[in-house]
C-alpha cells in the first residue's frame, strides 16, 4: 500500500516529523529524513494492525496525490 506522507523538518526537535493524513493520528519523528521514513513506516503499519485488531479494516482509497518542492 502507499500511503501519502508529509515530512516537516522541526527546528525545535532538530530532526523530521512525519504526518500520514490517510491515518488521523499516524504521525512519528527521525533526526534525519531517512530515520524518519522508517519509523514512519513502522508506524503505518502499527497503525493498520490495531484498526485490524478492532474490526475496522483500511479501504485503499484511489486519489494521487504528490506533495512536493520545486526550487526556481
Amino acid at each position: 500500500m502507499k500511503f501519502q506522507v508529509i515530512f516537516t523538518f522541526d527546528s525545535e526537535y532538530a530532526g523530521y516529523v512525519a504526518e500520514v493524513p490517510e491515518l488521523p493520528g499516524c504521525m512519528s519523528q527521525g533526526k534525519t529524513l531517512d530515520e524518519a521514513i522508517e519509523n514512519i513506516k513502522d508506524a503505518i503499519t502499527g497503525y493498520l494492525h490495531v484498526q485490524a485488531k478492532h474490526g475496522k479494516l483500511y479501504i485503499v482509497k484511489k486519489s494521487q496525490v504528490f506533495i512536493g518542492e520545486v526550487v526556481v
